[in-house]
């Protein structure tokens, strides 16, 4: 084998280790702990540096957007309406409205609000046929999971 095709066969080699790091980087959901919003709040401590994922419906009232430094700031709540804070630093997702399930992954941060690195929504009436008030979590889970596999 020539010196020169030696050469080509490393940096293919390195090119495939490169892609299959940057893929597998790029993918943390594969290791979050899907967790409940009270068990979040009422646990964040235990949580502390877990890459972890939950889901609640938007508090609409709560949403700030800061144009300038791309930061989100808004709540999300479980059916007992218990809240969690959430900050996110990028773009706000365009139907971030009252009927929206907002599913997060991230970090809880030391003061108790969920830094979020990503934040998809989703609408239930659209996936479950019912409105808000009949907003069935096990279900959107349910759901969820299967759109996942």
């Amino acid at each position: 084998m020539s010196s020169k095709n030696k050469k080509i066969i490393t940096a293919l080699s390195l090119m495939a280790v490169a892609i299959f790091i940057m893929a597998f980087s790029s993918m943390p959901s594969a290791g979050s702990k899907e967790i409940t919003i009270s068990e979040v709040v009422n646990g964040s401590d235990k949580f502390e540096g877990d890459y972890i994922m939950t889901e609640g419906l938007l508090n609409k009232e709560s949403v700030q957007w800061d144009a300038d430094k791309i930061e989100l700031r808004f709540e999300i709540m479980d059916e007992n309406e218990l809240a969690l804070p959430i900050f996110y630093k990028g773009v706000q997702p365009d139907n971030f409205t009252d009927d929206v399930i907002v599913i997060v992954e991230g970090f809880i941060g030391e003061n108790g609000v969920f830094e979020a690195e990503t934040v998809l929504t989703k609408c239930p009436s659209k996936y479950e046929g019912e409105d808000m008030e009949n907003y069935d979590g096990e279900m959107h889970k349910e759901i969820f999971n299967d759109s996942q596999e």
